[in-house]
């Protein structure tokens, strides 16, 4: 009886740690179909309302490395709790307040909530004994895509029935009743080491990701040599330049650099920023896809709630697939299951490629692309694991989900260039031709092509982080 009322609560924890990073993943796609409502609701530009998906990338890319540190230092569990409650807190400042600064000070602190998924996974190998880890961690990791894919679901349908500020009051609810189950359920998995904490490498981080994500996301609107553009990568280079020396100093980095950078490591996080763009990608195009009207593209002329509905089977495919991936993993070697996603990846933007122009296509397509993630994302924090020491285990898998932001913002940078180039504009909104979709989807399958490549030239043999004893 004792057996399974432990494993009851094992059960149940995945499931609370699941939800949470569902949650925190959304975050990034629950506002792009509803942009042009965003910029009604708040009597601002159809380019400044961008900044509510910009200013959640930033603080994420920023947060994420920082508190997935201090969960190591200062333990997960409490670090999650501190995420969760800022995300809800973010939404609900946005929620009250509804203008435009309010907002953008609401979604900046939800931005903290991108290091959820990483702090939950290192948390999930801990507490769970060594068979059920790795199904576990593959899930959690899966939820980046099926949460992406869900924010794309609900924004149009939350949008068209209740309007802007519903976007906000789901997270509130739904993040108030995870960090409940969270707070009496989950519990701490170990004694952290503690310590003092680099502020200042932390500050100098921060003064080296925000110009570089600024950059990508609005360097096109700027203009790539104007005054502002060339100050932010002044300021990136002068903090870069301070930064690496200061933190091969310390004892209690914010990143390893000596271990971030050794092949294996850094070969996996390559791999990662490729291969998120073809999960990103997905989902950018996809929705792009089948809202253009009759003419342009494929034409479907569908409206945002219908379109956020051409994912639901790709995000079925990923929460299928993540735990019986990660159950994989004890059988191949996560390099060679990583290999499969990511060529999987490839091989379906091919598919799209060559064979387009109906609706049933489309989601074929896109539900490949879905198994290929689902496949590669469980692979990506075993292998990060079995890199690095038990003792950084967050802070490695900060990083990884450092990588995946940035890809996300690249892959938005690329969309905004083809939009530049190779577009059409249909009442006041531009739509991809089917030339620039031809140009995206080749360029992804070739992004994706790359990582498989990288994958099967790692190390043939890593320690397995899902086999050791736990505490």
């Amino acid at each position: 009886m004792h057996q399974s009322k432990a494993t009851g609560i094992q059960r149940l924890t995945v499931a609370i740690l699941a939800a949470s990073g569902m949650l925190a993943s959304l975050q990034f796609t629950l506002f792009v179909p509803s942009l042009p409502d965003i910029a009604g609701a708040l009597e601002v530009s159809a380019n400044d309302a961008t900044w509510v998906v910009t200013i959640t990338l930033l603080s994420g890319t920023v947060a994420t490395p920082v508190l997935a540190r201090m969960a190591d230092m200062y333990g997960r569990r409490r670090l999650l709790l501190v995420a969760l409650a800022l995300l809800v807190l973010g939404a609900f400042i946005a929620a009250c307040g509804m203008t435009f600064a309010v907002v953008l000070a609401g979604r900046a602190l939800q931005g903290f909530a991108s290091s959820i998924i990483p702090i939950g996974m290192s948390l999930l190998r801990d507490i769970l004994p060594p068979q059920r880890a790795g199904s576990a961690v593959g899930l959690m990791s899966g939820t980046v895509g099926v949460g992406s894919a869900g924010g794309l679901l609900l924004s149009g349908t939350l949008t068209e029935w209740l309007g802007v500020g519903a976007l906000f009051w789901f997270t509130v609810i739904a993040g108030t009743l995870i960090g409940l189950l969270l707070l009496f359920v989950v519990s701490e998995s170990t004694e952290y080491a503690g310590g003092r904490f680099d502020f200042i490498g932390a500050f100098l981080l921060a003064a080296i990701l925000s110009p570089v994500l600024l950059i990508v996301s609005k360097g096109s609107e700027l203009g790539w040599t104007s005054p502002a553009v060339l100050s932010m990568l002044l300021l990136g280079s002068v903090a870069l330049l301070l930064w690496v020396p200061q933190q091969l100093r310390r004892s209690n980095a914010v990143i390893d650099l000596r271990t971030a950078f050794k092949r294996p490591v850094f070969q996996t996080n390559l791999a990662t920023f490729f291969a998120s763009i073809g999960m990103f990608g997905n989902h950018l195009l996809t929705v792009h896809e089948v809202q253009a009207p009759e003419g342009i593209g494929a034409g479907l002329a569908m409206g945002p709630a219908s379109a956020g509905l051409t994912m639901v089977p790709a995000a079925i495919a990923m929460a299928t697939l993540s735990p019986v991936a990660g159950l994989l993993l004890n059988r191949l070697d996560g390099r060679f299951l990583l290999a499969i996603g990511t060529a999987t990846m490839s091989l379906a933007f091919v598919f799209r490629l060559m064979v387009n122009g109906s609706l049933v296509t489309i989601v074929i397509g896109a539900t490949l692309v879905g198994v290929g993630t689902a496949l590669s994302y469980a692979a990506l924090p075993t292998l990060i694991m079995g890199y690095v020491p038990r003792s950084e285990a967050a802070a490695a898998n900060g990083i990884n989900s450092l990588l995946r932001t940035l890809s996300g913002a690249v892959a938005s940078a690329m969309f905004g260039l083809l939009l530049s180039s190779s577009a059409i504009a249909s009442g006041g909104v531009e739509y991809l031709t089917q030339t620039g979709l031809s140009m995206a989807f080749a360029a992804i399958a070739a992004s994706c092509a790359f990582a498989a490549v990288l994958a099967l030239w790692l190390p043939a043999h890593q320690p397995s982080t899902m086999k050791v004893s736990v505490p």
